[in-house]
């Protein structure tokens, strides 16, 4: 009887540190392979992302579907943090901003996700400008995209450092998830 109760008493032990080790495994691949954590930080992207929310990221998700206009990305940034923004050039693109109204090769696009900032700014919130006339380039290169902050009057973004490589990209905003009172997708 003793005998039996050590038995299953190792057997119960070996069954907690395989449960253990399959969900430190699985915690592991999610965080390292599938989705990270990352801070917003400044008003680059307000009102969209606050100051100090955390962003789930998708690390893969975007590599298989591939990249799509006005995702919000983050990318590793000359500063030697990751920087949170938005996609408004596509490879092959031109871009231009006219009269705050985005223009896509050539053709008006309409950014919903700005709508109730514009209301609340006074005069133009994206001041006039071409992609030739920040980069020298007409069009966005192969394996690059353009990007811009929300907060368009105090962002540092494609307007600065110009074109961002689809290779410093470390994935796609998916949520916010803290904190909780602010928890929704993106």
């Amino acid at each position: 009887m003793e005998k039996d109760k050590k038995k299953d008493t190792k057997k119960e032990l070996i069954s907690w540190i395989k449960t253990i080790a399959i969900t430190l495994g699985l915690v592991f691949i999610i965080r390292e392979v599938l989705f990270i954590p990352s801070l917003v930080q400044g008003e680059s992207m307000m009102p969209t992302l606050e100051n100090n929310e955390r962003v789930l990221v998708n690390k893969i998700g975007y590599n298989i579907k591939g990249l799509e206009r006005f995702d919000i990305v983050i990318f590793h940034g000359k500063e030697g943090y990751d920087l949170v923004k938005r996609v408004i050039g596509l490879p092959g693109d031109t871009i231009e901003y006219k009269n705050d109204v985005l223009y896509v090769n050539g053709k008006p696009v309409d950014e919903p996700y700005l709508a109730k900032y514009k209301k609340k700014a006074n005069g133009i919130l994206t001041p006039d400008f071409t992609l030739e006339q920040i980069t020298g380039k007409t069009k966005v290169p192969k394996g690059q995209v353009f990007v811009l902050g929300d907060n368009r009057k105090v962002s540092k973004d494609g307007r600065m450092f110009g074109f961002i490589s689809e290779d410093e990209i470390v994935g796609k905003g998916e949520a916010v998830f803290w904190p909780v009172q602010h928890i929704r997708a993106l």
